[in-house]
């Protein structure tokens, strides 16, 4: 099934293919023509790092010697998973890759056929498969919208997660979560018994460590904004996403979760694409309450955040 794309990454072109998260754009990442490719075929920034995906421990040493005794029990505990570390970096690792910093960030998806690609391509960058800044795709024919119906993508159906990977910067101490995902800092704490902190970077950083930090992200065509406490749900105008709030009415505009946090996260960049589908002008998404306990809130907050920046 794989054949057809391992030639293509072997050639040095650009393939889609299905993490846990969302859809990769995957390239060798060893090959700086193709990596470049990446950086052309999304309009991405040169100096947005990506992050290497990699299927086995002994591909994470190809980029790194620097993996602590904090970072072994984090592989361990994680890995296959949605969780991205960023390490100090070989000096043979390319600069286009590491966006010219010291670090590199790693990940190694728990998808099989993602897990399959890699084990007969080597270590692939892979950031989502979607024009920059536009929402990320979690089925495949949110690749072919901005790609192209001819792009070769793995059609593997809709993802699990939806959102992007949890990124945790190990290089040096103070450990920092850059992009909050499906791993928790709690679980994280947990796991290695240190304090971890969240980074207070912002869009002026000149390079940031990870992706997700510096530029807007995840934007539909929609205006996206948080729908006020006493909001009314009766503009046709306006696509409402609500996850606790019972609308007492069926409207083909609203959509309820219902608590269904898992759900809401997997379909959120699926309904920004729908929003501009069919023409709505906005996006309006329920607040969410500190009283609300859920692995996923963080997550789902930094996405809506960065769609409204």
């Amino acid at each position: 099934m794989l054949d057809r794309y391992i030639q293509l990454i072997k050639k040095g072109e650009l393939i889609a293919f299905p993490t846990e998260t969302v859809y990769g754009l995957g390239a060798d990442a060893w090959n700086p023509s193709a990596v470049q490719k990446v950086f052309t075929q999304k309009g991405r920034p040169s100096d947005n790092p990506l992050i290497v995906h990699v299927a086995s421990t002994s591909m994470v040493h190809e980029f790194t010697d620097d993996v602590s005794e904090d970072a072994q029990k984090l592989i361990q505990k994680f890995w296959p998973g949605p969780l991205t570390l960023i390490f100090k970096k070989k000096s043979e690792v390319l600069d286009l890759v590491t966006a010219g910093l010291d670090t590199v960030a790693i990940r190694w998806p728990s998808h099989p056929l993602s897990q399959e690609l890699i084990a007969n391509t080597g270590a692939l960058v892979a950031p989502s498969a979607n024009s920059s800044g536009k929402p990320s795709p979690t089925k495949p024919q949110h690749v072919r919208e901005d790609f192209g119906e001819d792009f070769p993508v793995i059609d593997a159906g809709e993802t699990a997660i939806g959102l992007e990977s949890t990124v945790l910067d190990v290089s040096k101490e103070p450990y920092l979560i850059y992009r909050p995902g499906a791993v928790t800092i709690q679980e994280i704490e947990d796991t290695i018994g240190k304090k971890i902190h969240r980074n207070k970077g912002n869009q002026s950083e000149e390079t940031p460590k990870s992706p997700g930090t510096k530029y807007s992200h995840y934007s539909p065509d929609a205006k996206v904004k948080w729908l006020n406490k006493e909001g009314q749900l009766n503009n046709p105008d306006i696509l409402y996403l609500l996850h606790s709030h019972n609308a007492n009415k069926k409207s083909n505009n609203i959509i309820e979760y219902d608590g269904d946090f898992k759900k809401f996260a997997r379909e959120l960049y699926d309904r920004f694409r729908q929003a501009d589908y069919e023409g709505y002008k906005a996006i309006a998404i329920e607040r969410f309450t500190q009283s609300q306990d859920h692995p996923l809130i963080p997550a789902l907050e930094n996405r809506i955040r960065k769609a409204i920046s």
